[in-house]
């Protein structure tokens, strides 16, 4: 492995680990089992690096979007399975989960910054999707942009939110409940 890919691994687990504001160089370079000075031969500042990881990370997630796309398929079957594969990625990664706690619990502008990128990859992903099958005429006529807040929204509510306060749902009763509340109003 390359010295570069070395320090964004492990800058990766220190900002999973302590979150972003904990995070050091100090402390990536002793993971890295690299000297400080080896990472800003490659990395400015701690914001570089963590956007560099960050960027990798939107770029894996979109390549398990296009995976999960089957033209063949009816948009709400697509919808469903990106959106699923998306939160289980997102629900296994511990950076997302340590990013979340920190900017819930102590404000961290960058970690809420760095939440903020990812959700608004997702959303231009699904507002492209529903673009596509408005041309298609599988839905009815909509404002794309709004439609995927309110489908991005909706699915966390079902899939991480509702946990909160109530039994997790399972996979099939998460379709069912996101076809009764949104399928079923936009489908022609």
């Amino acid at each position: 492995m390359d010295r570069r890919q070395q320090v964004l691994q492990a800058a990766a687990k220190s900002f999973s680990l302590f979150g972003y504001k904990a995070t050091t160089m100090d402390q990536v370079a002793k993971i890295a089992n690299v000297g400080k000075g080896t990472i800003y031969t490659f990395f400015t500042n701690k914001e570089q690096l963590f956007d560099e990881i960050l960027r990798d990370m939107m770029v894996e997630m979109k390549m398990i979007a296009d995976r999960e796309i089957r033209r063949d398929r009816p948009f709400f079957d697509n919808l469903h399975r990106v959106l699923d594969a998306l939160l289980e990625f997102r629900s296994e990664q511990e950076l997302f989960i340590k990013l979340s706690q920190e900017s819930r619990e102590f404000g961290t502008p960058q970690a809420g910054e760095g939440l903020e990128k990812i959700e608004n990859l997702v959303l231009e992903y699904l507002e492209r999707e529903v673009q596509q099958a408005l041309q298609k005429g599988e839905i009815k006529p909509c404002d794309p942009k709004i439609v995927s807040v309110v489908m991005f929204r909706l699915y966390i509510v079902l899939t991480a939110e509702l946990n909160k306060t109530h039994t997790p749902l399972d996979k099939e009763q998460i379709k069912m409940y996101f076809h009764l509340f949104l399928a079923e109003g936009l489908a022609q």
